[in-house]
């Protein structure tokens, strides 16, 4: 690090000193998703010094987007989300990269979209796509860190391959994508603690959010927690080493 990036991330390095700041900055984190979670989480990963942000989302900014999606202005309506969220990125941190892919993930350019990357990070919408993610992370070994959003509440848990119960051991079921209800601040707080994750993960902090689903309760503003197991026979993780346990959610 240069006497800049010292002073710049100084607070963060009384905390996990310089070594730790250069592991972020030597990073790659894959971030699905623009909107309403891919803001927050971009944005904390940006300003925490991640070296590489590869971010996709294929979607283009509209209206009704604005009252969450923070890294979109009523001047970007229209325009890609991706190339929208980079710019503010960057203005925010110059000194980091940021990729963007402006295509949606399907099950058949999944593999070549997602670049070899040290974290992922699900800020997408719908559970098809959050399966096709999953099933690529497992597949490659790499964290997922999944968070989800409605209304007033939300949800995060880190799944490690191989450690934890993948989405799918979780959330078996697919179903199709919906317009559903969301307070602005509800993908906030989400967002800022799957951020959160990634930093602990890319530095060794604390414990991480591994076989537990954290979920957010705005209306009361509470936090509540449930152990998560490993569903016995997963298609998709079952033949990872580890892999053993009850059905779903305990």
């Amino acid at each position: 690090m240069d006497d800049l990036e010292r002073e710049k991330y100084s607070r963060q390095i009384l905390l996990f000193g310089e070594e730790g700041q250069e592991k972020l900055k030597n990073a790659r984190v894959f971030v699905a998703g623009a909107g309403g979670l891919g803001s927050p989480v971009s944005t904390y990963l940006a300003i925490a010094g991640i070296g590489k942000i590869i971010l996709a989302d294929f979607d283009s900014v509209d209206l009704s987007n604005l009252n969450r999606q923070f890294l979109h202005h009523e001047k970007d309506v229209g325009r890609s989300k991706v190339e929208s969220a980079k710019e503010k990125l960057l203005s925010m941190n110059p000194g980091i990269d940021v990729e963007v892919i402006k295509e949606m993930l399907t099950e058949s350019n999944a593999g070549s979209l997602v670049p070899e990357c040290d974290l992922i990070v699900d800020a997408l919408d719908n559970l098809e796509t959050r399966h096709i993610l999953n099933r690529l992370a497992v597949k490659r070994k790499i964290p997922l860190i999944h968070g989800a959003v409605t209304g007033y509440d939300g949800q995060v848990t880190t799944i490690i391959p191989g450690k934890t119960p993948c989405f799918y051991c979780i959330f078996p079921r697919i179903s199709r994508k919906e317009i559903f209800p969301v307070l602005g601040a509800t993908p906030g707080v989400i967002g800022a603690i799957q951020a959160n994750e990634a930093i602990k993960f890319l530095t060794g902090q604390g414990k991480l959010l591994e076989s537990r689903l954290l979920f957010w309760n705005g209306l009361s503003g509470s936090f509540s927690e449930i152990t998560l197991a490993k569903l016995n026979n997963c298609p998709v993780c079952g033949g990872l080493k580890g892999e053993s346990g009850d059905v779903g959610l305990q």
